[in-house]
């Protein structure tokens, strides 16, 4: 049954505000399919995590969260198939008790696993793609309720998992499993941006998984985030000063001025990967949502040219950033996804919840870092004009096509899509 007219619902942010002729929560796999075909626009909503109007529609709107908790693991494939609401906390618990793991996990373990995949949402490691790298097959339910299933060595598999809701409603996904196993977290604080800019590979291939956080003010960037696997040699000396910066004293957290209490355990004690990968505990709300992010994702080889290009902005950012997260993410065979092709380095912002002064300050920041190649996070606030987006991506021809198999009626269409692939 639907839920009454969603007018109000907000994503998590509250900075977008749904406003659908209807709501529905389906429970089963065959009420998801009899909505879809009957619906005329239809969008799915995750966790409402995504800070862009990527699930706005008009028409009716399909939230994940009451599909069936499908966590079903394959030990002879090292596989597992999760339904499309299921979140990645909840499933790595569940690996972890079964003994297997996920390569990588995003800051917030709280995300779904089929929005996070279908926007390319990453964690961090100069090796390790995104979440959407471990796919090995995806069923969505397509435009006339039908199943389909799509898996890897399929030609359009490339361009089905990053798809950003628009071929179907994602049902259940298929992951790659790794052997359980765990990790040591350290923060060092005061990385002298120099250092950086000489050394910036190296400090990103030091651990697993590498953060640096910064409000580009002074000389030094303030926090460095270090997730090595336990077993595996560590360039510095527990308690030691490490390039120039200096080993927290005691638990901390990304975003000035919030509770340490909130994120993952630091100071090198060893725990399963689900529980220090991310930087934030699932138990805990990260934050109220009292914010807007946006991300960049450029080679990264760029990346000094882009560092030095957003340092130059730190007075126009001053007003309006908390924090800046540079990461770094392997290259891969996705059409949509910001590592196409290229080895990557992420800058995210995180600003405050004010749309329209955060507006110019990003206007700005893109100006510099469109010209080094920058592809925005489908998934946050940005003003890219569609066709720069476009530009950058040698297969966005190739997913018009699969949009004009898969929804030739549109279905799965809204203005966020029509507006990067208009149709023709």
């Amino acid at each position: 049954m639907p839920e009454e007219a969603s007018t109000g619902k907000t994503n998590w942010a509250g900075n977008v505000v749904f406003a659908p002729s209807e709501t529905y929560r389906p429970d089963s796999v065959p009420e998801l399919q009899a909505v879809v075909a009957r619906g005329e626009r239809v969008r799915a909503l995750g966790t409402g995590h995504s800070f862009s109007r990527i699930a706005d529609t008009p028409g009716t709107l399909v939230v994940t969260a009451d599909l069936p908790p499908v966590m079903d693991i394959d030990s002879s494939r090292a596989t597992v198939t999760v339904g499309a609401g299921v979140r990645y906390g909840d499933l790595a618990r569940h690996l972890h008790t079964a003994g297997y793991a996920l390569p990588n996990l995003a800051s917030l373990p709280h995300i779904s696993v089929a929005g996070a995949c279908a926007t390319a949402t990453h964690g961090s490691g100069s090796s390790i793609g995104n979440l959407a790298t471990a796919v090995s097959a995806v069923e969505m339910v397509t435009a006339g309720g039908d199943l389909v299933t799509l898996s890897r060595g399929d030609d359009r598999f490339p361009g089905a998992v990053v798809s950003l809701g628009s071929l179907g409603i994602v049902a259940t996904l298929t992951l790659d499993l790794a052997p359980d196993f765990e990790v040591r977290q350290y923060v060092y604080e005061d990385l002298p941006v120099a250092e950086l800019d000489k050394d910036f590979d190296e400090i990103f291939a030091s651990a697993y998984s590498v953060s640096v956080f910064t409000d580009w003010r002074g000389d030094r960037h303030r926090q460095v985030w270090l997730k090595q696997r336990a077993g595996d040699p560590a360039p510095w000396a527990p308690g030691k000063d490490w390039r120039g910066a200096r080993p927290a004293l005691g638990p901390v957290n990304p975003v000035p001025g919030m509770d340490p209490a909130n994120s993952t355990e630091q100071m090198g004690v060893a725990g399963p990967w689900h529980e220090r990968l991310p930087h934030f505990r699932l138990d805990f709300t990260p934050s109220a949502g009292d914010e807007l992010q946006a991300e960049y994702l450029l080679p990264r080889a760029a990346a000094r040219s882009a560092m030095a290009a957003v340092a130059g902005l730190r007075d126009h950012l001053a007003p309006v950033l908390q924090i800046t997260e540079i990461r770094t993410i392997a290259a891969d065979q996705m059409w949509l996804s910001p590592s196409f092709q290229r080895d990557t380095v992420g800058l995210h912002f995180t600003l405050v919840r004010d749309p329209a002064a955060v507006a110019p300050v990003l206007a700005a920041v893109e100006s510099e870092l469109a010209p080094l190649g920058a592809r925005p996070h489908w998934g946050k606030v940005q003003s890219m004009r569609p066709d720069a987006v476009r530009a950058q991506y040698p297969r966005w021809s190739d997913f018009e096509e699969l949009l004009r198999e898969f929804d030739p009626a549109g279905k799965f269409r809204n203005d966020f899509i029509d507006g990067y692939f208009p149709r023709g």
